[in-house]
């Protein structure tokens, strides 16, 4: 069976020990490296090499994706892991563009962990459950046309992304060089081919939420 080679990038001193521990402890795999920031990870993996680096996104100094952006555009055949605690989608889909091929939860069991790593390493794209669900839901939403917006005007699609920034009438007026009573009379008319009876309603059906 060939070794795969990790380093792990983890600012938590407990974390760290304890994936170094099951690392070494495994059959099949070897930590080469642990480092508590990203800094120290830039300036020693290139050395090492690793096959897979397990990456935390909140780092002191820069962060976990940060890191991965600056390695992966360097070594590009090496593969990226984030072990991390978040799971909102603006991280997780951060994390993948920086090139990140892999997105695992620090809950995660010690035999999944091991079991990614091998996933990863042989090509494939480990994920959470959790996280997994979320892309998904995400490409379908991207997908997934909303009949209800193809109803609006130009204009009203301006409006209602303006609302949807949180700004007041006068400022949405201000911004799209027309009047405040022309600003009402088009969320009135959203309003109605919508639906919906507040800003709040318009802005999720905006959204497809």
């Amino acid at each position: 069976m060939d070794i795969i080679s990790v380093a792990i990038v983890e600012d938590n001193h407990d974390i760290r020990t304890a994936m170094e521990l099951l690392i070494n402890g495994s059959d099949g795999y070897a930590c080469i490296g642990a480092f508590n920031n990203a800094e120290a990870a830039l300036e020693k993996i290139p050395h090492l090499m690793p096959n897979v680096v397990l990456m935390d996104f909140n780092l002191p100094g820069m962060n976990g994706i940060e890191c991965i952006a600056r390695l992966k555009a360097e070594f590009p055949d090496m593969q990226f892991m984030m072990l991390t605690v978040y799971e909102d989608d603006e991280k997780v889909f951060n994390a993948l563009e920086a090139g990140a091929s892999g997105y695992i939860l620090k809950k995660t069991s010690p035999g999944e962990l091991l079991e990614a790593i091998r996933d990863l390493h042989e090509g494939g794209s480990p994920m959470s459950s959790q996280i997994a669900r979320r892309v998904v839901a995400y490409f379908q939403k991207q997908a997934k046309p909303n009949p209800a917006l193809e109803a609006l005007t130009s204009r009203e699609k301006e409006i209602l992304d303006q609302l949807s920034k949180g700004f007041l009438y006068k400022e949405i007026a201000g911004n799209l060089f027309i009047s405040i009573e022309t600003v009402r009379r088009h969320v009135h008319n959203i309003y109605e081919k919508l639906h919906v009876r507040s800003r709040t309603d318009a802005v999720n059906k905006y959204f497809n939420r």
